[in-house]
């Protein structure tokens, strides 16, 4: 199972360039795609998803060319986009029966298994009475994930699924995201660099269209062994610092002061101290073009 992407690039109509030769291979479990708003991640998952077409490149999925057979693709595709509506006033377990009318699941004993087994997995079989409009932020996500589950794809895609969940919601959330991620090849767009060291064996790192890394979280963390150096200064030396380091991150303390994390192959000066790297080194030293 695998889906590959080569040379895909799409510049859109006011010059913007979402995607810049875009090269990815993605296979069974959870790949995380990783960058800030208006990195392509978006355009990315929608020319995966069929609903727009590249200025060039190839995607396959197996055996299928997803730019000359759409049909084929959607067959076996669940896609959850950053925001989809709802009908008001219907049941979850209703509007689940209308969308596997939908994709074709025309035995109504079938539906009725399928829906359950969905409601169940998502942890929404209580509330299959009640009016998804009025299911909140987070059930509404698990709700599109049940929805997609419904023709047992074989690829899922899911286009910033926990932007603006609580924490208690996003927890249960990436647990039902984790659960149907050993079976299927799932492909998690996100800006939050904690969902996919959770979640994700494998990354890309996605910013002005191009890709900046790819690999395991461990590999990006390898690449800057001996490379992160930290130290705490007051917050309002944080300017001499950056203009004289290479700062990546910096975070308050409870007394008021700055944790920065500077990139450099070598100590920055004997005030520093080598601190382990983790996921958001990487993150943020791709985005500066370093890596």
């Amino acid at each position: 199972m695998s889906l590959k992407i080569s040379g895909l690039t799409k510049t859109y109509r006011n010059g913007v360039k979402a995607l810049d030769n875009v090269n990815l291979e993605i296979g069974k479990g959870m790949f995380g795609l990783l960058g800030p708003n208006g990195a392509g991640k978006s355009s990315l998952m929608r020319t995966i998803a069929t609903l727009q077409t590249p200025d060039s490149g190839t995607v396959t999925f197996n055996d299928i060319n997803i730019l000359e057979d759409k049909n084929a693709l959607r067959k076996v595709l669940g896609y959850l986009p950053q925001e989809f509506g709802v009908y008001p006033n219907m049941s979850a377990e209703t509007l689940l029966d209308y969308f596997a009318q939908l994709k074709g699941i025309t035995k109504k004993d079938e539906r009725k298994k399928i829906i359950k087994e969905v409601l169940e997995l998502t942890n929404l079989y209580d509330v299959r009475h009640k009016s998804v409009s009025g299911y909140s932020g987070g059930m509404k996500q698990r709700f599109g994930i049940a929805q997609l589950l419904l023709n047992n794809p074989q690829l899922i895609i899911v286009d910033e699924p926990t932007a603006g969940l609580d924490p208690a919601e996003r927890h249960r959330f990436l647990n039902v995201l984790r659960e149907i991620g050993t079976n299927h090849t799932v492909i998690f767009s996100t800006h939050i660099v904690d969902d996919v060291r959770e979640l994700c064996h494998e990354l890309a790192i996605l910013n002005g269209g191009k890709i900046l890394f790819e690999g395991t979280p461990n590999s990006g963390e390898e690449l800057l062994d001996g490379k992160i150096w930290m130290r705490i200064i007051n917050r309002d030396e944080f300017d001499a610092f950056n203009s004289k380091f290479n700062i990546i991150s910096s975070n308050f303390n409870q007394d008021n002061t700055l944790n920065i994390r500077v990139h450099s192959d070598n100590q920055p000066d004997e005030t520093f101290i080598k601190a382990k790297p983790i996921l958001e080194d990487v993150y943020f030293v791709s985005l500066k073009g370093d890596i």
